[in-house]
């Protein structure tokens, strides 16, 4: 039998990214189980110490430390909240990965390294100041990714 093509879900601990993975199982997963169209990978970047503290000086060392604990908390919270998403919809066969860099070159990076065919990302709705400084994840992923990028909006409520 050939090799299922892969897919890569990019995670973060934003509730787009869980509303993101929670589509992308109902409609690619939990409804074809337990033959599913794709291979799962699910990944979250996290980001190096230095990269989250972005400044140097006096004091920058004995700070990193403790910005790293907490990034290695948040990363566990991630893969958890995951991994209690897959289980409830019965999806367990999954990869969790946690990657350390920038999540547009980590996400990049996966779809090379799992030859992926289809990569998910959630969308945060920055505006467009946010988004001009800190750059969009998606809008990265969809230029560069080598293969079909999937951009998973969480509805606006209405009031």
């Amino acid at each position: 039998m050939a090799e299922k093509p892969a897919m890569v879900i990019g995670i973060d601990e934003s509730e787009h990214s869980t509303y993101a993975l929670e589509w992308t199982l109902d409609r690619f997963f939990a409804p074809l189980a337990p033959n599913y169209p794709f291979k799962l990978f699910v990944v979250h970047a996290k980001p190096s110490a230095s990269s989250a503290v972005g400044l140097a000086g006096p004091g920058t060392a004995d700070v990193l430390p403790f910005v790293e604990a907490d990034l290695k908390k948040i990363a566990a919270r991630v893969l958890e909240k995951a991994k209690e998403v897959c289980a409830s919809k019965s999806v367990n066969d999954v990869v969790l990965e946690v990657v350390e860099g920038d999540a547009r070159n980590v996400l990049c990076d996966a779809v090379e390294r799992h030859h992926a065919s289809i990569l998910v990302v959630g969308n945060h709705g920055y505006g467009a100041i946010k988004r001009a400084v800190l750059g969009s994840v998606s809008d990265y992923c969809a230029h560069h990714a080598h293969c079909t990028v999937m951009i998973v909006k969480k509805p606006k409520i209405k009031h």
